[in-house]
Order: structure tokens, then sequence, then C-alpha cells
């Protein structure tokens, strides 16, 4: 069984020990970008919805959480970035005290390491005109049930 197989009866745990130490992150300095990138809760909330109001299925959220402490360490140790995706597409932004969403230029960076044995995706968020902010962990392959092989991500960072 390997370590990052799902365990209902963990998932809580887990989910509250990752919480927990995310919240202790604040901001990490990339070298890559040489800016400090914010773990705000935009980010937390990422690993645990697809998009509003669509939650992740208990065991994607449970094998991110579990490697939500290996963001911080991928961020500081990067010199270079394996991918940059730009996209325009709307985005929610508190506008006059009320939500709204409009079009906006959305840079993503992937920074991809092994860290601990573990091969992590981590993605940054940078919506034009904001801060620079984590956006998510990705183990970088998932394993194909019915062929039992190993697959890559979706390839769209906004989604992984």
């Amino acid at each position: 069984m390997s370590r990052f197989d799902f365990n209902e009866n963990d998932f809580e745990k887990v989910k509250d020990k990752a919480e927990v130490f995310y919240n202790t992150i604040g901001e990490v300095l990339c070298p890559y970008l040489n800016e400090k990138i914010a773990f705000n809760a935009k980010g937390i909330r990422h690993l645990k919805f697809k998009s509003d109001q669509v939650a992740r299925p208990p065991m994607e959220q449970y094998v991110r959480l579990r490697l939500i402490f290996l963001a911080p360490e991928v961020l500081k140790l990067s010199r270079t970035v394996q991918g940059i995706s730009e996209i325009k597409k709307l985005e929610s932004q508190k506008i006059n005290s009320r939500w709204e969403k409009q079009m906006e230029k959305v840079i993503y960076y992937e920074f991809i390491a092994v860290l601990e044995g573990v091969r992590v995706k981590v993605i940054v968020k940078h919506i034009e005109g904001g801060e620079k902010h984590f956006w998510s962990i990705i183990p970088f392959w998932k394993l194909d049930k019915i062929h039992n092989k190993r697959i890559l991500h979706s390839g769209n960072p906004e989604a992984d």
C-alpha cells in the first residue's frame, strides 16, 4: 500500500493537519520568480474544490492535502520553471463591495520537483494586477485503475 493511498478513516485527520500547516505558511520566496508567493485562502480552497460549489472527490483531496507540506519547499528551491500557461478567463473580483466576474489575463507557473521520494507539480497563479499565489499541488501521476497504468494530469492548470 502506497503512503498516498486513500484512507477514509484518516481523511479528517489529514485534512485538519493540512489546514493547520497551510495557515502557518503565509508566504515563501521563490528564487525563480524573485518574489514572495502568498499561501492564501484561494489555494487551500482549490485543493478541496475544482470550481465554485464543485468539491473534489475525497480521495483526490486526501492525496493533495497529504502533499501540501512539500509545496513551500518546492517553491523555495525552484530556480527554473517547467511550464508557463497564459490565458484570459473570467475571474471573480470584489468590485464596489460585491463580487463580479471580469475577463482577466491569468498566468500559471508550473514547478516540478522530487522531494522525499515524491514527484509533485506545484502551480502558482497570477491574475494580472494581483499577487502571485499558490494554486495547487499535484501528484505528477495518477493510476488508471482500468489499465493499471500511470496517467498524467489533464494539462489544464486551472482545473488540476
